[in-house]
């Protein structure tokens, strides 16, 4: 049993993880900037709280008789929020530092933080048939701005206080987490969620099209939640200190991957394109060599499975806000 902080709680991949350290028997204390009541999932046996992580005190209170912290708090969303909100995702970097000084000062044993893929340099992600990311190819450094290089300082972070304090540290590099009980709508939406929830949309209003931001031929590999809730806890148990790949390597088209959502809908719909919408970079994958060789880990849930179960639970949000509407 180990006593847990988790930073970022009340969001979609913070809450599965709860989920998965209590049913390990750990002591959890989960922490979020949003009212409890906004959280994606609640657990009556994890000590809840609301809290500004920007803020020292709180992460130094926080941290206090804890053995491991889990950081996944941070202002993000997907590619509309993330281009249009550069500031905001910078001063991320304040979460980090702080739950660092506070882990450093308080004896925490182990640190984990959720980078993202958006670290990787932006030349080596130019083209729809990309060559999958190597960990080696973050530098040299040209990350997405804003966004992705406040996860890249905070790796460097980590990095330090491994290297000065001893303080031992783990780093992911998510590749597109997907699933239910995370944000479907509002504008923070990820490409699997928005596209889900368009098309549940459109077959209850009877309307015959969808929109597709860009052409739709940008190509990503997308994570289903559970193997990334395994993937992360493997690697903080493990002695793998650097930063390292949790993705799929099931790359597909924004095109395809809407074919799959319109499939599992049981719904003909066209496509209207908006090319001046945000796109992000034109292709990225998951290369899983170091994760496979280090960890003997790669991911269970094929796209096919992950957004099946998406997209029944969105479709049931879907009909619920309509329902709420009328």
């Amino acid at each position: 049993m180990q006593r847990i902080l988790v930073a970022g709680a009340g969001g979609f991949i913070g809450g599965w993880l709860v989920r998965e350290l209590i049913s390990r028997g750990n002591e959890v204390t989960a922490v979020d900037i949003k009212p409890i009541s906004q959280w994606y999932q609640v657990f009556p046996t994890v000590n809840n709280l609301t809290r500004d992580l920007l803020k020292l005190e709180n992460c130094d209170e926080l941290t206090k008789n804890i053995d491991q912290v889990y950081n996944l708090a941070a202002d993000m969303g997907g590619m509309g929020f993330i281009e249009n909100n550069k500031a905001a995702c910078m001063l991320s970097v304040l979460i980090n530092t702080h739950l660092l000084m506070g882990a450093k000062k308080n004896g925490v044993l182990r640190y984990f933080f959720a980078s993202s893929a958006c670290v990787y340099n932006a030349e080596k992600q130019k083209n729809v048939d990309i060559e999958p990311l190597r960990e080696e190819d973050a530098y040299p450094a040209m990350p997405e701005d804003g966004y992705g290089w406040e996860k890249l300082f905070s790796e460097r972070m980590c990095r330090h206080f491994y290297e000065d304090y001893g303080l031992e540290t783990r780093i992911a590099r998510y590749h597109n987490i997907y699933g239910p009980n995370g944000t479907w709508n509002g504008g923070r939406e990820k490409a699997p969620a928005a596209l889900c929830r368009k098309v549940a949309q459109a077959k209850y209003s009877k309307s015959n099209s969808i929109q597709i931001w860009g052409d739709g031929e940008q190509t990503r590999s997308f994570t289903f939640v559970d193997d990334c809730i395994e993937g992360t806890i493997l690697l903080m148990e493990s002695e793998v200190k650097e930063p390292i790949n949790i993705g799929s390597n099931e790359m597909v088209s924004i095109n395809d991957l809407g074919k799959m959502v319109k499939k599992i809908a049981k719904v003909e719909l066209e496509n209207e394109y908006n090319l001046s919408a945000p796109k992000g970079v034109r292709g990225r994958n998951s290369d899983n060599t170091k994760i496979v060789n280090l960890l003997n880990w790669q991911p269970k849930v094929s796209l096919q499975e992950g957004l099946l179960k998406t997209y029944n639970w969105i479709e049931e949000q879907v009909i619920a806000e309509m329902k709420r509407n009328q």
